[in-house]
């Protein structure tokens, strides 16, 4: 039988492998947000030049942006991010009118309708002539469809801009182009470290009532792991190959959470049950029991979730490719903590404490 909690420092130190690096980069401000996070403005353009991304930034910053931020993409379109610009024109004011004073009629006598045949006619003819003036409904010519809208506002501060960088580039079209405000990406941070908070919390809870103080705080350690390894990773992406996350990214790592957590809880509720069978055991043998048992699950698990979302990433479009890749990164490193990390921490917090009350009876 194999000894898995016998080399649980060897997976500590997998373990420390996966998270160190990614903290470092961490710490030294690889991570890299978005425009969902920072705010600004940010658009993927491509001109009939090819600016490289050195010639774009110099460009930018003559022109006055000195917060640029350029990319290139794999089609030849760069992306840009600078500080907010407008994209709305201002409104031009409406004049208010001036009140015309009414003439006031004079107090003349107005002579009576002549009651003559002529008069009449020539009454009805007039009514007749502007009868004929207004067009029927079925005689107005069909609207014609409405041209489609630029894609750059004229007027405005972008377009003042994408027309300086086309003087020196040459034509080109935005293909997208948004704008968010400092405020909004301030909210969205704070709300998704909210959630985070809360989602570990509950969890801890749950875990603290169903498996008790030591299996829920084990199980929120390695959660913890999880968390590093995917934020870790886009840490290190970030400092090498300015990789942002976005505001899925904060969805995927909720998901991690749940997913990471199910999996340990299938393998604590086997080390609960086989206490009872083999209560003559050691809780180390108990614990190796309940591993190897488990282990085929876990990895089955965890590959038919990791497989689609391989296929996702590779195949799928590029604007969910944070999220996917973000999951993708939480699953392998949830399945690898719930067998190699949470049990193995219980199994040295258990014999940790045995060895203390052993020392205390000496």
């Amino acid at each position: 039988m194999y000894d898995v909690v016998g080399k649980r420092r060897f997976w500590y130190a997998i373990s420390a492998l996966l998270t160190l690096p990614g903290l470092f980069f961490i710490v030294i401000g690889g991570l890299k947000p978005s425009i969902d996070f920072t705010g600004g403005t940010e658009w993927e353009v491509r001109y009939e030049s090819r600016p490289t991304v050195a010639q774009m930034t110099a460009a930018l910053n003559e022109l006055g942006k000195t917060e640029v931020l350029v990319v290139a993409l794999d089609d030849g379109y760069l992306r840009i991010r600078t500080e907010p610009i407008d994209l709305i024109p201002a409104p031009t004011p409406t004049p208010i009118p001036t009140a015309t004073p009414v003439p006031t009629p004079s107090p003349t006598a107005t002579p009576a309708p002549s009651s003559t045949p002529e008069a009449s006619g020539g009454a009805s003819a007039s009514a007749d002539a502007s009868a004929s003036a207004v067009p029927s409904p079925s005689a107005s010519a069909s609207p014609s469809p409405s041209p489609t809208p630029p894609p750059v506002a004229e007027g405005t501060e972008f377009a003042d801009l994408h027309a300086a960088l086309q003087e020196r580039f040459g034509p080109g079209e935005p293909r997208s182009v948004r704008t968010v405000g400092p405020v909004i990406g301030a909210d969205l941070i704070r709300s998704s470290i909210i959630l985070i908070a809360i989602g570990e919390l509950f969890i801890l809870g749950y875990l603290w009532i169903r498996f008790g103080f030591r299996f829920g705080t084990a199980a929120i350690i390695a959660l913890l792991h999880d968390v590093i390894v995917v934020v870790g990773t886009f840490a290190i992406l970030g400092f090498f190959f300015n990789y942002e996350f976005d505001a899925l990214f904060v969805t995927a790592l909720l998901t991690v959470i749940g997913f990471s957590v199910h999996d340990t809880i299938v393998v604590f509720d086997r080390i609960r049950e086989n206490r009872v069978r083999h209560s003559s055991e050691s809780f180390g043998a108990i614990v190796n029991h309940s591993i190897l048992q488990t282990v085929g699950r876990s990895i089955i698990t965890s590959l038919t979730v990791a497989v689609p979302l391989l296929a996702l990433l590779l195949l799928g479009p590029p604007t969910i490719g944070t999220f996917s890749l973000a999951l993708l990164i939480g699953i392998l490193a949830g399945a690898y903590s719930s067998i190699f990390n949470a049990s193995q921490i219980l199994v040295t917090w258990t014999e940790w404490e045995a060895s203390r009350k052993v020392s205390r009876s000496r």
